[in-house]
């Protein structure tokens, strides 16, 4: 009989990475526990921790008092072994994350792109700073995720158009994978925030949903069969294009945020909401008016015409609180505005609706600076609303993510790939 000599070996690489993953999830075990969990016999389990521990993996990381008899030693993966970095890229400065192989996050640091017209220098710069505060070398990242506003090409992971980062263009990957290792991807950071959803916040444990990013920009993150769902060219979750009766249809779709949606629920919309319902800024700002630029619109909300303001945003964004539709929102829901929040909730179902019975996800997450910024109030009305016009049936829940959303993404899917690397490549 003829053997196949890769058996053994692959066994061995399946059974250390189900240990890696093991170990990972549930803290440090001991040899017997790590045994009961994979199906290993002690003396199997004794030889592949023996391994990784000679691959610098897995070290000792303290003991556990049984009965009688010596204290059993406790394993665990060993964090330094290797280190990930997520970027999240905005116009006016890039925020990089570090984390160690565990997840656990080192540094974070947020730096200028000292006006963004070379984004491969900007980013490199921003990594080694980055580097520096956590006192790790370069070679230490087993890879990079960069979240970005705007459209990545799936075929070739560059970015195929971003309206507020023009100088993120075809090649731009190419030239940061040459300064920084194979391992850099770039990403929509609506997609990432699904990403961290799934992880981290309010879908975690579902194969399917949708994240809805709600701000001065709109977008979409699908996720079905545990997998995202970016279309054929980059392009799907792009709501904000989304047609809608009574609002008129883009004629250029060149004009950014032009879309009948986007017009629905952009910040000069619900600005104009608030208005009507009584509700005033609560930073003491003046509300913007019905003008032009000079009526206080932030960089990227539509005039009557499509035309922004400053340059265009992206489906991420507020560029703060104070003067925002995030701060009307949470304003509303501090003062029981029910009005004001029942409108929003009105034309947030709008996309909910379409998005339900076009791809019934069973969960839609709100998200965005209006998203978090309403919370759980928001989302009941939204769900609520959205009943009433569409035959499919979904829950609209709050985003669970603390923190930076796009950077926690970015994080999340840096660890998978950083893993893939690292933990299929012990034997």
């Amino acid at each position: 009989m003829t053997r196949n000599p890769g058996v053994p070996r692959l066994l061995r690489r399946l059974n250390d990475r189900s240990a890696l993953e093991l170990l990972i999830s549930e803290g440090p075990l001991t040899r017997a526990e790590l045994g009961e969990r994979t199906g290993l016999s002690k003396v199997t389990a004794g030889q592949l921790l023996a391994r990784l521990e000679e691959r610098g993996l897995v070290q000792v990381a303290g003991e556990r008092a049984g009965g009688r008899g010596p204290n059993a030693a406790l394993y665990g993966v060993v964090p330094s072994s290797a280190h990930v970095a997520g970027l999240e890229v905005l116009p006016d400065s890039i925020t990089v994350g570090v984390a160690d192989i565990t997840g656990r996050v080192v540094v974070e640091v947020v730096v200028d792109p000292a006006g963004g017209e070379d984004p491969v220098a900007a980013v490199n710069d921003a990594v080694r700073r980055a580097c520096a505060s956590a006192r790790i070398t370069l070679g230490q990242l087993r890879s990079f995720v960069i979240g970005t506003r705007g459209v990545v090409d799936p075929r070739t992971g560059d970015m195929r158009f971003s309206y507020d980062l023009p100088a993120w263009h075809s090649g731009v990957l190419a030239s940061l994978r040459r300064s920084l290792g194979a391992s850099v991807t770039i990403e929509n950071d609506v997609n990432l925030v699904a990403l961290a959803e799934h992880r981290h916040g309010a879908a975690a444990g579902r194969d399917d949903f949708v994240v809805m990013w709600a701000g001065v920009g709109q977008g979409l993150g699908v996720m079905l069969d545990g997998r995202l769902r970016r279309g054929t060219t980059g392009g799907a979750g792009e709501i904000g294009w989304l047609p809608v009766p009574g609002e008129p249809l883009p004629d250029d779709v060149g004009r950014p945020q032009s879309g009948s949606y986007q017009r629905l629920v952009g910040r000069k919309a619900l600005t104009a909401l608030a208005r009507a319902h009584g509700l005033t800024d609560p930073s003491g700002l003046s509300l913007p008016s019905d003008g032009a630029a000079a009526d206080g619109r932030v960089a990227g909300d539509p005039d009557a015409d499509g035309r922004v303001a400053g340059g265009p945003a992206s489906s991420v964004g507020l560029t703060s609180r104070a003067g925002s539709v995030a701060g009307l929102v949470e304003a509303a829901v501090a003062a029981g505005n029910t009005g004001f929040l029942d409108a929003v909730a009105a034309r947030l179902a709008v996309a909910v609706a379409a998005v339900s019975v076009v791809l019934d996800p069973g969960l839609i997450v709100l998200a965005g600076d209006v998203g978090k910024a309403g919370g759980a109030e928001l989302a009941r009305r939204v769900e609520i609303a959205a009943a009433r016009i569409s035959p499919s049936r979904s829950t609209v829940a709050a985003t669970g993510v603390t923190g930076n959303p796009v950077l926690r993404g970015a994080l999340v899917a840096a660890l998978e790939q950083a893993r893939e690397q690292v933990f299929s490549d012990t034997v």
